[in-house]
């Protein structure tokens, strides 16, 4: 996928500023496809020179002209065809779950910390997307169309989260010294 992907699904769901795009990549599609502002606003000047987004000025009171983003329809053709398009499964790469394989030849305590560490960043990500569920979703099974496929999204981001947790958890249990246990 491409960032151009990730915008023009963004600004077919609603037009917006660079700024404004930025600010919810921040908040929601960031959390599955990251990307800088600055890099936003690269791509959205590509995808307009592309012909993908068409751009309205508009004037601000005390301010420079703000820049509206929009689909255009030969974006709307590439979001179509990029959707039928098949995904590749990509393979998982945690170099926390390398560091647990190899804590036999390491000092166990550390990676103990690490793990830790990193639950509780999953922990706080998985609280993040439950608020969000409960405020954005609170009656899932009367959502349809693009709201819907948002709700999906999100579900998938707490199912991945929960489940990261419960590793962490289930590491930091088994590794964990027992009564009788010697640590070199």
């Amino acid at each position: 996928m491409a960032l151009e992907h990730a915008l023009l699904v963004s600004l077919s769901e609603r037009a917006g500023s660079g700024y404004e795009l930025a600010r919810r990549f921040d908040k929601s599609i960031g959390y599955f496809w990251s990307a800088t502002h600055q890099q936003i606003y690269r791509v959205l000047k590509r995808m307009e020179e592309a012909g993908w987004v068409t751009v309205e000025s508009v004037a601000q009171q005390g301010k420079p002209d703000k820049k509206v983003y929009s689909v255009a329809p030969a974006g709307a053709e590439e979001l179509a065809r990029w959707i039928a398009e098949p995904t590749e499964s990509v393979p998982t790469r945690d170099e926390l779950g390398v560091k647990v394989r190899g804590a036999a030849h390491g000092d166990i305590d550390a990676v103990c910390a690490e793990v830790a560490r990193h639950r509780a960043e999953h922990a706080q990500r998985l609280e993040e997307y439950q608020l969000s569920e409960k405020k954005f979703f609170p009656a899932p099974d009367q959502l349809s169309g693009t709201a819907l496929h948002q709700y999906l999204v999100l579900r998938a981001g707490i199912r991945a989260e929960t489940g990261y947790v419960e590793w962490c958890d289930e590491v930091l249990q088994a590794l964990r010294p027992r009564k009788g246990d010697h640590r070199p």
